[in-house]
């Protein structure tokens, strides 16, 4: 019994939707269009009534253009769409990951971590390109390096320390999530930020939007959550 036929009744996720072949791309579209598949070696159909969810991080837009994507497949999927945004477009998720991966690494190894507020603040910072995988793995390797009750900010790894201020002794903020005060740390350095790309922009969102690495939408979203007015730059 294959992946399908075991699902029957029930859910599967397919990863990286868009890696697959274009003949495997056929092959899983007929499955979803007609509910129907044959094994390996078989010769008779099989019906199956699966739900699927699947995700990817290539622009199917863009790969279904360029021929790489089956544009009826990308259709059939595209029914309730669910966009997650990178994690450097979130940062106010940061401390809490943070706290559940340091929650779990303790547990796994046997530890009592505490991470400081300085070490917190580079990890708020940095881009994240390997989004919360690259984050969880960060953590795990904190954790089993450590050689210390508290993790400090040289001992977060490379690229993310590269940058590293000297600073005065940390506080420090405790693992469990409920415990973190950091929210409205990030909120004020996230809203910072916003205001000087606006200085530098002159005002014109859609160049302050690049400064920041997002699109002029995400801008707008976040000049109304931190009640940021165009007077507030220019006036």
């Amino acid at each position: 019994m294959g992946y399908f036929e075991l699902a029957a009744g029930g859910t599967l996720f397919l990863d990286e939707i868009g890696d697959i072949s274009l003949a495997t791309q056929i092959k899983l579209l007929r499955v979803l269009q007609e509910r129907t598949f044959e094994r390996v070696g078989g010769s008779r159909s099989l019906t199956v009534d699966v739900r699927i969810i699947a995700a990817t991080n290539a622009d199917l837009e863009e790969a279904v253009r360029a021929r790489h994507f089956r544009e009826d497949l990308y259709y059939r999927l595209h029914v309730v769409p669910i966009v997650l945004p990178p994690l450097r477009e979130r940062r106010e998720d940061i401390p809490l990951l943070v706290g559940h991966f340091l929650q779990r690494f303790n547990a796994e190894n046997h530890k009592a971590l505490k991470i400081s507020s300085a070490a917190m603040d580079l990890i708020v910072g940095y881009e994240w390109p390997g989004n919360v995988r690259e984050l969880e793995n960060c953590i795990e390797r904190m954790v089993v390096m450590a050689r210390r009750e508290i993790i400090a900010p040289e001992d977060v790894p490379l690229p993310i320390n590269i940058h590293m201020p000297t600073a005065p002794p940390p506080r420090v903020l405790f693992p469990e999530p409920t415990a973190f005060t950091l929210p409205k740390a990030v909120a004020d350095i996230e809203r910072e930020r916003l205001l000087e790309a606006l200085r530098r922009s002159g005002g014109v969102q859609t160049r302050a939007a690049a400064l920041l690495g997002i699109t002029p939408r995400q801008l707008g979203y976040k000049l109304k959550k931190y009640h940021i007015a165009p007077k507030m730059i220019l006036g």
